[in-house]
């Protein structure tokens, strides 16, 4: 049962918001009662604490499950935009990082510095293996860049209220990111991924 109330948690709190949803909520929509809620969580903030880790997992995973496709380092970066675009199509309004941020600070915290961990590691890999491909240059200063990058996404996603417009600021940060980068191999993969966005 546990289990199953993250998993609901998590799903109303990314499409409505974290502040927004109650335990009512979740209890109505789970037909349960708030009362069995409380059995697991004593409160509302260990409970969208269990929530974020659960997701962090999944977004974890699922970026590991891309990265095994061994796709070029700069396609791996567009299939996992189009995993996060998935993730968040049914919220179209407040973005659920801004909202964590500003109603939670605390647990905001706590995922950031295990966002930035991971995303660290991501980040390396993908830009090592770029090199070694021939798309980002060989001179490039790696550990700058990855920092450049992961503080151009976070900023975003701490800063801008709407999840639609947050995902188009995060595709134009991607395309600076990869210009920034790339060799004329790599600028002629970019241009062929952001078309099949247009397309």
């Amino acid at each position: 049962m546990k289990e199953k109330i993250i998993s609901k948690a998590s799903e109303l709190f990314l499409k409505l918001g974290f502040k927004s949803v109650t335990m009512d909520d979740i209890a109505g929509e789970m037909c349960i009662s708030k009362k069995t809620i409380y059995k697991y969580f004593c409160n509302k903030e260990v409970l969208i604490e269990e929530s974020t880790s659960m997701v962090h997992r999944q977004v974890h995973e699922i970026i590991d499950t891309i990265v095994e496709k061994n796709y070029n380092s700069i396609h791996e970066n567009f299939e996992i935009r189009e995993m996060f675009r998935d993730m968040f199509k049914n919220n179209i309004d407040t973005s659920p990082i801004y909202q964590l941020k500003k109603h939670y600070p605390e647990i905001y915290q706590n995922v950031l510095s295990h966002e930035i961990d991971q995303c660290t590691q991501y980040f390396r890999a993908n830009i090592e293996k770029g090199i070694r491909d021939g798309l980002y240059r060989e001179d490039l200063n790696i550990d700058i860049y990855v920092k450049f990058y992961y503080t151009l996404i976070f900023h975003i996603n701490e800063t801008t209220v709407s999840e639609k417009e947050a995902q188009q600021i995060e595709l134009e940060a991607l395309e600076y990111h990869t210009r920034a980068m790339a060799t004329q191999k790599g600028i002629l993969e970019l241009e062929k991924q952001l078309k099949k966005i247009t397309a």
